[in-house]
């Protein structure tokens, strides 16, 4: 199967004739602002001890996130919401190629969002996605782990532009989104694998996480 990177360019060819140059170029702008800015210094990193937070199911009951993964090791996949096109590709790829490589060593996905449970339920359906799909609702994990991000304005002209606001998905009705991250933590909640990708195109690849589970 292809990877995530191939997919989202043979996306993106479709996706800027569908939207034209001038929001082509608003979102182009946007992604470069954030590669110029890097990975915030405060975000999270290996070593770092993952906070136990309270989250929503798609069914809307809370839920500990360390309940949600039993005690085991953990990929932990956070993502801005249903509403973007490359999480979606993402979580697909990550059922169909990550999901089944993870059963097998006992490891549990677990993908976050500050979307509301409806969303959640939404790319779960979509997705056809059958591990743990969470909301952090006040995105409070996501400020804790220091991943928190927002469009910029243009970006969400754009966005009204296109027919949708991000602050309609949000759980807590602001802009705040994560960068798109994978943390691999162990069952001592330690992150032992970080990856935040300030670019929201691009995705951390299935070789890279099972590499990162296998010297757990």
């Amino acid at each position: 199967m292809s990877t995530i990177a191939e997919q989202v360019s043979d996306f993106n060819v479709g996706f800027n004739e569908q939207v034209g140059e001038r929001l082509a170029a608003v979102f182009a702008a946007e992604q470069s602002g954030l590669v110029a800015a890097g990975v915030p210094a405060d975000s999270v990193a290996v070593g770092t001890v993952t906070p136990d937070a309270r989250l929503l199911d798609v069914d809307g009951n809370e839920v500990g996130l360390f309940d949600s993964v039993g005690g085991f090791p953990a990929v932990l996949v956070f993502y801005r919401g249903a509403w973007c096109p490359y999480c979606n590709i993402a979580l697909k790829h990550y059922q169909q190629e990550l999901l089944p490589q993870l059963q097998k060593r006992g490891v549990a996905l677990v993908a976050i969002s500050p979307q509301t449970p409806g969303g959640s339920s939404a790319i779960v359906e979509n997705g056809e996605l059958e591990f743990t799909v969470l909301s952090d609702p006040s995105n409070r994990l996501v400020r804790e782990l220091g991943i928190q991000t927002e469009p910029s304005a243009d970006a969400r002209a754009a966005h009204t532009d296109l027919g949708f606001d991000v602050a309609d998905s949000n759980a807590d009705h602001t802009g705040d989104i994560p960068f798109p991250t994978v943390l691999v933590i162990g069952s001592d909640r330690v992150v032992r694998f970080a990856d935040v990708h300030v670019d929201y195109t691009s995705r951390t690849e299935v070789p890279a996480i099972l590499a990162a589970v296998d010297s757990l």
